[in-house]
């Protein structure tokens, strides 16, 4: 069957009736003029590779802060032989909590930020926030000491998430629902691919480069990025938006019948933030400083962690397009809360397998989600709500940084297990709030949504 309906063959395209969770969504509305179709394009098509690319650079430096962390904590702190956290660590878990904490409370200004994009456009906001977040990478490579770091770190962070954000959103408006979830994985591997090699990079050479020398190397991907940028297009679905149509970004132009989605997806993202906070913030100081493993041994984990990665991407796409967007996000927020108490539940082998199955985990999730949240809202909104997720996920990250971190303190023996499952298995049942979502496999975001006027998707 056509996962596009009558819109792939250029007629009119035929809304989608509402849930029956979903009933105060709009209806498309009786005629209307009708405008060009859209020409959309494949997964693997030079723009959306381009959108990709972009990706590839804001993880890399995103991901610095984590994967340096246990360098930072040397540099900045004082280690011992002692047994609790902070002896082994260099820095008490509440101040590196708080310390990762104000790096995520500081994407909070990725709402705003990521709102731009609706009134702006896709393709400048995201060079633009790419490159300002890779500059601040660069110069937290010149901090005096760990709040400055901090300081630094966190003014380029609200630029790299809304980017990220913007990117995704991209990618989801200029494809089909029949390559969508491949464009957002493919997004999300980006992410992960820059994120990765930050890791081995510093997994390699901290013992020459330490952490200012991976912050330094943000220079490469920033020089790069005008290349890349050439090939970025912006989406015609945003184009096909009319100017009155891009109203100032933000809360205002969520309609009333869509903050009711907005909420729902919000919580879920909160919840799974605040799993995917400790259990990937933690993890490399976890890694290097309490389990004391080898920068060889680090380096082969994060090289296996980038294959089943991609394993994860695969399935979750495949899972995505045949049993629905809903269940794989609620398959992927299991898994994701048992590997990560795996991974700190005080040996090496559950260190190992625990990071490299959540990096599975973390795949199945992202083209599901990713999808489902670009799917379910407006055109003239889309990026506007990615901010809302942007932020959703920030306090979610902050609270489980804030909940492992006091719990590492206090508890003696395997602190960072129990302070794991403490913080998060009670995140579970918030995935029974994806049934009140209507189910998005296989319909374009036009069938879920109505806005007068809409050109019907062709694929190009």
């Amino acid at each position: 069957m056509d996962p596009m309906g009558a819109a792939s063959s250029g007629g009119a395209p035929r809304p989608a009736a509402p849930a029956p969770s979903d009933r105060g969504a709009p209806r498309p509305p009786p005629g209307g003029e009708a405008r060009p179709a859209l020409s959309l394009h494949a997964w693997n098509s030079p723009p959306v590779v381009a959108v990709g690319l972009v990706a590839v650079a804001i993880g890399f430096g995103q991901f610095g802060a984590v994967a340096a962390l246990g360098d930072v904590a040397k540099s900045f702190g004082h280690m011992t032989h002692g047994t609790s956290f902070s002896d082994q660590a260099g820095l008490s878990g509440t101040m590196l909590g708080i310390g990762l904490a104000v790096l995520r409370l500081a994407s909070l200004g990725g709402l705003p930020l990521a709102g731009l994009a609706d009134r702006f456009g896709r393709r400048s906001t995201l060079v633009a926030f790419a490159a300002f977040g890779l500059l601040f990478t660069v110069l937290a490579a010149l901090s005096p000491s760990y709040w400055w770091f901090v300081a630094i770190f966190a003014l380029g962070r609200p630029l790299l998430s809304a980017g990220n954000g913007v990117a995704s959103v991209s990618a989801a408006e200029l494809t089909p629902s029949s390559d969508r979830t491949k464009a957002v994985a493919m997004i999300a591997a980006g992410y992960g691919v820059g994120a990765g090699i930050t890791a081995l990079i510093h997994s390699a050479g901290h013992t020459t480069l330490g952490f200012r020398g991976v912050f330094a190397l943000a220079a490469v991907p920033l020089v790069l990025l005008p290349l890349v940028a050439r090939r970025v297009r912006e989406p015609e679905r945003y184009e096909a938006v009319t100017a009155t149509e891009h109203r100032p970004p933000v809360l205002g132009p969520v309609a009333r019948p869509f903050r009711r989605r907005l909420l729902i997806v919000a919580a879920v993202t909160f919840a799974i933030s605040i799993i995917t906070g400790p259990a990937n913030s933690f993890v490399f100081l976890y890694a290097q400083n309490v389990r004391h493993q080898s920068g060889l041994v680090t380096s082969a984990m994060v090289v296996a962690a980038g294959f089943t990665g991609l394993l994860g991407l695969l399935a979750g796409r495949a899972l995505a397009d045949r049993l629905g967007r809903r269940p794989a996000v609620a398959i992927a927020m299991v898994g994701l809360a048992c590997f990560g108490v795996l991974t700190y539940s005080g040996s090496t082998p559950g260190l190992l397998i625990g990071y490299v199955a959540g990096v599975l985990a973390g795949g199945v999730l992202a083209p599901g989600a990713g999808a489902l949240v670009n799917e379910l809202f407006p055109t003239a909104v889309r990026a506007s709500v990615s901010g809302w997720t942007v932020a959703a996920g920030v306090l979610g990250a902050v609270t489980g940084l804030l909940v492992f971190g006091a719990l590492a303190d206090a508890n003696p023996g395997n602190a960072a297990g129990w302070a794991a499952a403490i913080t998060f298995f009670p995140m579970l049942p918030a995935a029974a709030l994806l049934a009140f979502l209507p189910e998005t496999k296989g319909l374009e975001p036009e069938q879920l949504w109505a806005e007068p006027g809409e050109p019907p998707p062709t694929p190009s």
